[in-house]
């Protein structure tokens, strides 16, 4: 397994655009994705994008929908995150996950277990 490492962060006004990319292994299970997580300033790390193996598959965070798109490249064991119309709330450390099962709770809601390493992750700020 590879420690992802990510890239593509920075300072942005709000309204600006970033790309951020990650190189790390991944799994073809069926029920894995590699995926984005963010951790703003004092709070926990959550979910932000996710991508399936074939890419047939991609899944957002409510309130990024619409402005970020999530893609990958397996031939160069990398996956990006486009990310249009920021917001100053989007500013958090950005981390990629290369292996994250995720499944439906019996409630409905989707959980996401990430398995791999984590990277040091790339800053992204976004100003008002």
């Amino acid at each position: 397994q590879v420690q992802p490492v990510e890239s593509g962060g920075g300072l942005v006004q709000a309204g600006g655009s970033l790309r951020l990319s990650c190189a790390a292994s991944g799994r073809t299970d069926s029920n894995y994705v590699m995926a984005w997580f963010r951790q703003p300033p004092g709070k926990e790390r959550e979910f932000v994008a996710g991508i399936t193996w074939s890419g047939s598959s991609t899944f957002y965070r409510e309130s990024v929908k619409g402005r970020f798109t999530i893609s990958r490249d397996n031939a160069k064991n990398t996956m990006y995150l486009q990310m249009n119309s920021l917001k100053p709330e989007d500013t958090a450390v950005y981390y990629c996950n290369g292996e994250v099962r995720y499944g439906t709770l019996p409630n409905g809601p989707r959980y996401w277990e990430p398995f791999g390493d984590w990277g040091q992750g790339t800053q992204v700020t976004v100003s008002s």
